[in-house]
């Protein structure tokens, strides 16, 4: 497809072309991939499945998961396909429904992805801290307070980066793509070259571990149907915003088939190369005790399996691999800031909806920033004894269930209209129904557990119940969804009215 027949189809759905169209396919597959950073989520949240279920909730999990989750990216393929805009989801939602879904959608879209920076550029900064520690000999302390500085630091870095030029973020995305590709075999290949054992495939393919405190252990009934798919989260955290090929899909060449393609297989090859990379972790992780002692911190693993220099090694790659990730992030919430303000939702849309003249939606970026590092600011404190502040766990809960909830909607719609929907170049066929159905399923019951306890202590009405062990992703869902309902109702639903055409008429082809 020309760069034409792009504009043309935008113009088809409403919009004229403000973006600059610059990037290729690649590049549009590079920035879900980015995102998704198999050197992100795996190291960061590893101790989540690792605390709940141990080695089954990751070598089995894995897998398991990532199926539904290809599933889910199938159903959103074909919708980006028939619907190519920046908007995206919210778009979709709009469209397949009316503006009362767009609204919902694009709210949870937006706070998703600004959650999702928030927690992205927080780990990426907790490993720097750690890195620079390992680098100076503790001359860096890396305390929580010095964690932070580096985050606002990151997020100001990965602003300017994306203010700066459209073409260097396109360029910067397949150079991460690499970077991913060749970290994550450099960090295999040390953790199955340098350690001197291993450990078992007993132990990496059937053993459990529940540090939880709920049950009594694996053979419990509620290890079963409740600990071991909390931790899923790991998989479901690490996979996710893989939308970003539609929020810069105005921005590809040939975006009706390559944003299509660049968001499945984004999930696809970040599965297998998930997988390959968290199995090395398990083979490696022959101090058990260790690793539970440091809450399943993934650097035990590398600090009881390696020498010092080749710990640092593993934390320095992942730490470069979450910089790529926390930039994509900031590209793909600026673009989802500067479409659905375009359409008047966003207060003070005028503003997040304006380009520079190197076609830059510089305030939206600049905007989404500042809200990332203020939701952080609790991330500030730590619970007494404990060295992860508790924050930093809910933003990543708030961010799965926002962007998922988010994809459920459209894909819900999309199965309503049935053989209604007129598809784009790609699309599922028939297959729509079982696979429509099995996104919905999953992304019900997966928001339904992140939203449950993490521990006893966080159950209301439990003994030794703490406000600090409370999972407040359910609070901040519900005021935000809470919210955006009171909204609509005393206000939007008068003036929201979906997405705005800002073209008066098609081009001719």
């Amino acid at each position: 497809m020309s760069m034409e027949e792009d504009s043309r189809r935008l113009a088809e759905l409403g919009y004229k072309q403000e973006l600059a169209r610059t990037w290729s396919g690649f590049s549009n597959f590079a920035i879900s991939f980015s995102i998704i950073s198999i050197l992100a989520g795996c190291f960061t949240t590893f101790g989540q499945a690792w605390n709940y279920g141990g080695p089954i909730a990751i070598s089995w999990g894995w897998p398991l998961i990532s199926l539904f989750i290809l599933i889910i990216g199938f159903c959103m393929s074909e919708l980006v396909s028939a619907y190519p805009t920046a908007g995206g989801i919210y778009w979709w939602a709009a469209k397949l429904g009316k503006p009362i879904h767009g609204w919902f959608t694009g709210w949870l879209n937006l706070i998703g992805l600004i959650a999702v920076t928030a927690s992205v550029d927080y780990g990426c900064a907790t490993f720097l801290n750690i890195t620079l520690s390992r680098v100076t000999g503790g001359g860096w302390e890396g305390t929580l307070h010095q964690a932070f500085l580096l985050f606002v630091v990151i997020l100001a870095l990965h602003a300017l980066i994306n203010v700066y030029s459209h073409r260097l973020i396109s360029l910067l995305q397949n150079v991460s793509v690499w970077w991913h590709v060749a970290g994550a075999a450099i960090v295999v290949a040390i953790l199955v070259f340098v350690p001197d054992d291993h450990q078992s495939l007993g132990f990496v393919f059937g053993g459990t571990n529940n540090t939880s405190g709920f049950g009594a252990g694996a053979e419990g009934v509620p290890f079963w149907l409740y600990v071991l798919p909390l931790g899923f989260l790991l998989t479901q955290y690490t996979i996710t915003g893989f939308d970003a090929c539609a929020h810069v899909s105005e921005e590809t060449q040939g975006a009706a088939r390559s944003a299509a393609r660049g968001l499945w297989q984004s999930i696809f090859y970040s599965a297998i190369g998930g997988w390959i990379l968290l199995l090395s972790f398990l083979f490696a992780a022959t101090n058990v005790d260790a690793l539970n002692e440091a809450g399943g911190f993934v650097g035990a693993i590398f600090e009881s399996a390696l020498t010092s220099g080749w710990a640092t090694a593993i934390f320095a790659i992942s730490t470069v691999g979450q910089f790529f990730c926390g930039m994509s992030c900031v590209t793909s919430m600026s673009r989802m800031t500067y479409a659905f303000s375009r359409d008047g939702a966003v207060p003070g849309w005028r503003l997040w909806s304006r380009v520079d003249r190197n076609r830059t939606p510089v305030n939206a970026i600049v905007a989404g920033c500042v809200m990332a590092a203020l939701i952080t600011l609790p991330a500030l404190y730590a619970p007494p004894g404990l060295t992860t502040p508790v924050a930093f766990y809910a933003v990543v809960s708030i961010a799965v269930i926002g962007l998922y909830l988010a994809f459920l909607i459209p894909i819900w719609l999309r199965l309503r209209m049935g053989d209604a929907f007129q598809p784009g170049p790609w699309t599922l066929g028939r297959k729509y129904r079982v696979l429509c159905w099995i996104a919905c399923v999953e992304i019900v019951i997966v928001s339904i557990y992140f939203i449950m306890p993490f521990s006893p202590a966080g159950v209301p009405g439990n003994e030794d119940f703490a406000w600090t062990s409370v999972n407040y992703a359910p609070i901040a869902v519900g005021v935000v969804l809470v919210g955006i309902a009171l909204w609509w109702v005393a206000s939007a639903r008068h003036w929201f009215t979906g997405p705005r055409r800002t073209v008066d008429e098609v081009p001719i082809a």
